[in-house]
């Protein structure tokens, strides 16, 4: 997504407007960020948006979790790949939020 498919809108404008925001929303694709005095209170976006976060998030946890320290017994070999692993999903989380 973007930077142009986001908006920045108060939040009482938002309340006003809300039937357009929520078309704009869903039928654009457009991310809403909700604002209060400057500051994001809330993001609208769109069913499918969500859905795909909520997915992406699932696998993200899927892979810390297959990525936690192996156990005494495991090979080496099996925990330099798990903290390999683990260091490529901090980089990525560190890029996105970049």
């Amino acid at each position: 997504m973007s930077e142009s498919d986001v908006e920045r809108m108060g939040v009482s404008d938002a309340r006003a407007n809300l039937t357009d925001v929520i078309a704009r929303v869903r039928l654009l694709g457009l991310q809403v960020v909700l604002t209060r005095r400057e500051k994001p209170q809330a993001v609208l976006v769109s069913p499918e948006f969500h859905e795909q976060a909520i997915r992406d998030r699932a696998i993200i946890d899927e892979l810390h979790r297959r990525t936690e320290e192996p156990a005494g017994d495991a090979k080496a070999h099996d925990h330099i790949k798990a903290r390999t692993v683990r260091e490529a999903l901090h980089a990525a989380a560190l890029a996105v939020d970049a």
